[in-house]
């Protein structure tokens, strides 16, 4: 046995078949015409045919009967055998009509037809469920009426506007379409316009990032630089440093060295046969190396103190420049 839910469930079921239907067939519709105030009629009932679709789906749900694929085959079924077609169609509606005008005319004719079939739809899904007294249902489906209502009657004002236009175009042969104004043409633009704008990001974002690599390769290289220079700049300090050490090593080798010769070698012909008194009185014409000389070979061979502290005075005063005594 049938329940008055079940009835209802039903009419939701063909009404939410009818607006999905009528979806398709506004896109279609939208793509072949130009812009203008009929366009923006179809666009605006476009998105309000989305809305009813949803709202239904949800009412559905709220009863526990979410739409299945079977109850939208059957509701769509339904609705091709009630509207001869007049859904479901938009690929033919291209390629009818003797002129661009005349298809637009017979889809609006056909527009019609269709808020015609779905006001009648949510008559009896109104009386259905205020009869059972599914008050949500029955605001639905009066919201609902309201804007298919309100649509039929913009459609109409529309129809001898676009009735003239047809008169224009194939009676006096003035044809006013401009495919280019049309919503596919329009749609085609967008998305060429669209695809330059994401090319254009995306060679934007590549040179950004091609210059950012630059940088950074830069950046490397330069840091590179800077550690090669510290580097060799390092290397030449260890370098002088061991030159330094080097020829300090060397020096104090040849001071040795001289030291060495100077303690075995006689400061000057018969130095050994003179006594203390006589070598210090010959110790100022002196040079000062002659002077160490004299200092080393006394420390190595005589040991007589009074020559050495007297050749280190001499010397002395050679440094501070007194001449010495």
């Amino acid at each position: 046995m049938t329940t008055t839910e079940d009835k209802i469930v039903q009419y939701l079921t063909e009404a939410r078949a009818m607006e999905l239907a009528l979806v398709r067939t506004l896109q279609a519709h939208i793509a072949m015409t130009p812009s203008g105030g009929y366009r923006g009629e179809l666009e605006r009932h476009l998105r309000e045919t989305r809305g009813h679709a949803d709202r239904i789906a949800r009412r559905l749900a709220d009863l526990g009967r979410a739409p299945s694929t079977a109850a939208v085959v059957y509701g769509a079924g339904q609705r091709l055998l009630g509207q001869a077609l007049a859904l479901g169609k938009a690929p033919l509606d291209m390629l009818r009509g003797a002129s661009p005008e005349e298809k637009l005319l017979k889809n609006a004719k056909d527009e019609c037809a269709s808020e015609q079939l779905e006001i009648a739809t949510y008559d009896a899904l109104e009386q259905l469920a205020t009869a059972a007294g599914d008050e949500a249902t029955a605001r639905l489906a009066r919201d609902h009426r309201a804007d298919e209502e309100r649509m039929l009657a913009a459609l109409r004002a529309e129809l001898p506007r676009l009735t003239a236009r047809v008169i224009r175009a194939e009676v006096h042969e003035h044809g006013s379409f401009d495919v280019a104004r049309t919503g596919a043409a329009q749609a085609a633009r967008s998305a060429a316009d669209d695809a330059k704008a994401q090319a254009a990001a995306a060679a934007d974002a590549a040179r950004e990032r091609a210059e950012r690599a630059v940088e950074d390769a830069k950046a490397r290289t330069s840091e590179a630089a800077d550690a090669a220079t510290s580097r060799a700049s390092e290397a030449v300090d260890a370098a002088a440093k061991r030159t330094s050490e080097a020829a300090d090593a060397m020096r104090d080798r040849a001071g040795d060295a001289i030291e060495a010769a100077a303690e075995q070698r006689e400061p000057f012909d018969g130095y050994d046969e003179l006594n203390a008194d006589t070598v210090v009185r010959r110790l100022r014409a002196l040079p000062p190396a002659r002077l160490r000389q004299v200092e080393a070979y006394e420390r190595a061979h005589k040991r007589r103190r009074t020559v050495i502290e007297a050749s280190e005075r001499r010397r002395a005063a050679a440094a501070d420049g007194s001449g010495g005594r």
